[in-house]
């Protein structure tokens, strides 16, 4: 029989808008509810597509409990109007949920076993706080396999600024500063509004709205408005609400297929999938995980930083990313990086960011014929990080 391999192309993406959680935009909307919205929103977004061509649904979400649980991929395939026959199945893998769902799926469209699938992810963090229901095995601490901190993902943060001391909290400010400029930037030229579906939402004490932007953004945020924020994790540390990314609900989704069945039913083909990895490291610095994972990726693929034209990269902290750059080589504030801002503006509702990063960087792809190669990285609880190398179909030449 053969064994044939197929290219993997990254057709659309999209997303709800993200909230605050607690008393956001969607303190009572169900977060199954916003994965329907978003694979309804793909499917109508692409009618070349019939619905029974989708052979599966990958949907990631971290704390999978309550209307985050029960199977989400294959439960919001069926509530969202697919054919019986569209299996479905749910991914944890912390932050880098919707990534994994990805690379997961698309692995199997080029093993052949797919042609076409929908991975994404859900986070609503106002219902369901990381680490809601779990019980950690009490060997983890009592045999001193993991530090305590480790569990708590400020903590990690704060440890990874020991770690690199190079980076002060004021580098990590200015770096917070830039992200919410960015973002502000990018809405105000339009940039982020094309991959946002709007979604119904409702409160008892105002009644039924529409979310139509990202809730999280601060405008107007300088160095003086962050200097003096409270220090959570550690007296006199360094990480704070301000450079950090906060807790947020939001749901995304990716359309993926084999090129040649892209083209056969008049699917754009955004991006190709070239290279993925995954790496462990010590869970208590957890942040520093893109390095490993994207020197991976490099050390197979015979490539280096100076060959990938634009990063995405999520911002959980940002230490997180400054260590990435420092490791690289590059400057804070090298225009590469997160041309649109990154997760310490928008938000980052875990399993989902994944997919954002990867719909960002297909439109920044759009953009840049200039550039071949982009990557969507970031770090993931428990000491992971993951890496994607995406290639521009846009690409006419040059770097």
């Amino acid at each position: 029989m053969p064994r044939t391999a197929r290219d993997v192309v990254f057709v659309d993406g999209v997303r709800t808008p993200f909230g605050k959680s607690g008393k956001g935009l969607y303190a009572e909307t169900r977060a199954d509810d916003m994965v329907v919205r978003v694979i309804r929103e793909l499917m109508r977004r692409n009618p070349g597509l019939p619905p029974e061509r989708v052979d599966e649904v990958a949907i990631a979400a971290t704390t999978q409990i309550g209307d985050q649980g029960l199977t989400i991929g294959r439960t919001a395939a069926i509530l969202a109007g697919l054919p019986r026959s569209v299996p479905g199945y749910s991914v944890d893998r912390m932050c880098a949920g919707a990534l994994t769902a990805v690379t997961t799926s698309g692995a199997g469209i080029a093993f052949g076993a797919y042609d076409v699938v929908i991975a994404g992810g859900v986070e609503h963090m106002g219902r369901h706080p990381m680490g809601e229901g779990v019980d950690p095995n009490p060997r983890i601490v009592s045999e001193k396999l993991v530090d305590p901190s480790a569990l708590v993902m400020g903590n990690t943060a704060e440890n990874l600024h020991d770690r690199y001391p190079s980076i002060t909290k004021e580098r990590a400010d200015a770096y917070a500063v830039r992200s919410q400029e960015k973002v502000a930037k990018a809405y105000a030229d339009g940039k982020i509004q094309p991959d946002l579906v709007e979604m119904l939402v409702r409160s008892l004490e105002k009644g039924y709205g529409l979310a139509t932007r990202d809730e999280p953004p601060r405008p107007g945020t300088t160095m003086e408005s962050l200097a003096g924020l409270k220090t959570p994790f550690r007296s006199h540390g360094n990480v704070t609400p301000g450079n950090a990314a906060g807790l947020n609900d939001g749901a995304t989704g990716a359309l993926l297929a084999a090129e040649d069945v892209a083209e056969e039913l008049g699917l754009d083909a955004r991006m190709r999938l070239v290279d993925f990895s995954f790496a462990g490291v010590e869970p208590e610095v957890m942040g520093v995980g893109p390095v490993p994972a994207t020197e991976k990726l490099f050390a197979r693929q015979g490539i280096t930083i100076d060959d990938v034209g634009l990063i995405e990269i999520n911002e959980a902290f940002a230490v997180q990313v400054l260590s990435f750059l420092e490791h690289f080589g590059l400057a804070d504030d090298d225009a590469r990086v997160n041309p649109w801002g990154g997760a310490i503006a928008i938000g980052h509702p875990l399993a989902s960011s994944g997919v954002r990063l990867m719909m960002q960087l297909a439109r920044q792809f759009a953009e840049r014929p200039d550039v071949r190669y982009g990557l969507t990285t970031m770090c993931v609880g428990l000491g992971m990080g993951g890496t994607i190398l995406w290639e521009n179909t846009n690409y006419e030449g040059g770097k």
